[in-house]
């Protein structure tokens, strides 16, 4: 009962600031959530909807990383070479999606500072508004993706979506160069996990051989085949020789 006589006259004092502040507020006219159209005509957001934007385009970072980068590339050419080698769990998931996201960082670092220059910094000085900021730092992706994508795939998705021929030197809508990026991608790396995996292959056909001609059926090629694998891998410097193989196919 004692709590109950403190806490009434505590939450009435409460909530009387509350509607004291929200007509204070309300009187002086202070923007929340408002837009404003400068004189070049342009609109500009408050700072409260503009936060609510950034944090709503936090979300999308996970989904911009890996779909719109080389993290695709890199990610399945790693799991491939792992499935070569023929160890499941080595290097773990967590090592490979770390070594994938630097990775990508370093291929992907002349657009990011490309972004940088023309987006963020003009916007952090207030020399554009965020809508203009936000299609300059798109500009960047768009060329990066155009220039890894198939004609093929692009012409697919094109039709899919009823897009019209693009002029020389127009770049197609978003819609249909992000999907068109990712298969391209998907191709591409299929294709170097393929060549990745001939010579772990001719490794298994030939310590399978040498066992079915010493009659020993009983005993698994792969437990064999893996020091093999592993040790022409080391020393033919495997990592750098998949590394710099990946960060080349992006030139």
């Amino acid at each position: 009962m004692k709590l109950l006589r403190f806490l009434l006259p505590f939450s009435s004092f409460i909530i009387i600031q509350m509607l004291l502040s929200q007509s204070v507020m309300a009187e002086t006219g202070i923007p929340i959530l408002s837009v404003e159209t400068n004189d070049s005509g342009n609109q500009e957001y408050s700072v409260t909807l503009q936060i609510l934007g950034l944090m709503t385009l936090l979300t999308f970072i996970p989904a911009i990383v890996m779909m719109m980068t080389s993290f695709i590339r890199v990610t399945v050419v790693f799991a491939i070479l792992r499935q070569a080698l023929g160890m499941q769990q080595t290097p773990s998931n967590q090592i490979l999606i770390g070594l994938s996201l630097f990775l990508s960082f370093f291929i992907m670092s002349p657009v990011i500072e490309q972004v940088n220059q023309q987006a963020i910094q003009p916007y952090l000085q207030e020399s554009i508004t965020s809508i203009q900021a936000l299609e300059k730092a798109q500009q960047p992706f768009s060329d990066f993706m155009f220039g890894q994508i198939r004609e093929s795939d692009l012409i697919l998705f094109m039709d899919l979506s009823n897009t019209p021929a693009l002029e020389e030197g127009q770049m197609p809508p978003f819609k249909v160069l992000v999907p068109a990026f990712i298969i391209s991608e998907l191709k591409t790396a299929f294709q170097i996990g393929f060549l990745l995996f001939i010579p772990f292959l001719i490794i298994d056909l030939v310590i399978a051989s040498i066992l079915m001609a010493m009659g020993m059926m009983m005993l698994s090629p792969l437990i064999i085949s893996l020091p093999f694998k592993i040790m022409l891998f080391v020393l033919i410097d495997g990592w750098a020789l998949v590394v710099g193989t990946l960060a080349n196919s992006f030139t």
